[in-house]
Formats: structure tokens, C-alpha cells, sequence
């Protein structure tokens, strides 16, 4: 299965500095035109499926990139991690807590390892339906951490790192 990855567009809570996790903010007037955007990149890749978290950025980025184009599959298992009671809290601030909460949950959330479980079996079953198929998954920085983990065999450690934004990411699984 070719998987492509692409992350949503920036939401106002990006451009605020805060972390999101489960919460759901809009996407902002600079991420309503990054989305648009996006599905100039995949003009000449023949996409079957676009597989895409619930959360509404993840939604709204689809959308406008896409309209009805494609078939389209929202699924919770693609939320970015459950940051719980740090959820809007400074980004910067649960971003210097992200090594230590590798095994350990957030409070009132999920580790990341919890949400690699959650997004590992997504993958599987993504690829168990659909194996010889090209799909864009559209989604968060932990649901690019489980391609990661999952499909390149890299640790937790490798690659819970600052996103280096690039229009999407390519995977061979």
C-alpha cells in the first residue's frame, strides 16, 4: 500500500501558540488557504482513499482541498495524542513534556505509546482493506509519530521531534 501523508492546515490554536490535542479549533484564514492548496501536489497522484482524523481542522482541510473528489473515511483513531488537562495549555510547554510522556499519560490523557497502540491499529487495518491502494492520510504530528513507528521501524524517541513542515510525506507499507 503507498500511503500519503499530509498534515491539516494551520487552526487558529497553531497561530495562538496553544496545543490542541483532542480539542477542535477552526481552521484559520491562513489554513483555509493552505488547504486549498494541498490538492495541487496531488493533481497527478491517483488517490483511492483519503483517510482523515474527526477532529474539525483535520475535516475542514479535506474539504477544501478536495470538496467530494475522493472517497473519504473519518476515523477518532487519527486525533492527534489526548493531551487531557494540558490541552490549551502553551504549545511550548507540552512540547518540552513530550520525551517524558513517551509511557507516561498526560493527566487526563493518553501516552504516546497509548496513542501509537490506537493509531497501529488503524494502520493494519488500513492495509489488511486496502493493500494495493493509494491512500492520503490526513492528519496530526502523532498520527505521522505512528507511519513512523509503524512503517519506518523507528523508536518513539526518533522521531517525537518538531515538525518540519513539508507538503506531505510518502510511505511504503
Amino acid at each position: 500500500m503507498k500511503i500519503y501523508f499530509a498534515t491539516h492546515a494551520t487552526s487558529t490554536d497553531n497561530e495562538n501558540g496553544l496545543a490542541s490535542g483532542w480539542s477542535d479549533p477552526k481552521l484559520s484564514a491562513l489554513g483555509q488557504k493552505q488547504a486549498k492548496a494541498l490538492a495541487s501536489y496531488f493533481e497527478n497522484i491517483p488517490l483511492d482513499l483519503i483517510c482523515v482524523s474527526d477532529l474539525k481542522r483535520a475535516q475542514q482541510t479535506v474539504r477544501l482541498a478536495f470538496g467530494a473528489k475522493f472517497p473519504v473515511l473519518f476515523d477518532s483513531r487519527l486525533r492527534e495524542i489526548n493531551y487531557g488537562d494540558y490541552t490549551g495549555r502553551p504549545a511550548a510547554e507540552v512540547d518540552s513534556l513530550r520525551l517524558e510522556m513517551i509511557d507516561k499519560p498526560f493527566p487526563g490523557g493518553e501516552s504516546y505509546q497509548q496513542a501509537m497502540t490506537r493509531l497501529h491499529q488503524f494502520y493494519r487495518e488500513l492495509k489488511e482493506a486496502h493493500s494495493e491502494k493509494t491512500v492520503l492520510i490526513i492528519g496530526h504530528r502523532a498520527t505521522q509519530y505512528g507511519l513512523d513507528t509503524l512503517v519506518l521501524g523507528k523508536d518513539l524517541v526518533q522521531v517525537i521531534r518538531p515538525l518540519v513542515w513539508q507538503p506531505y510525506w510518502e510511505y511504503d507499507f
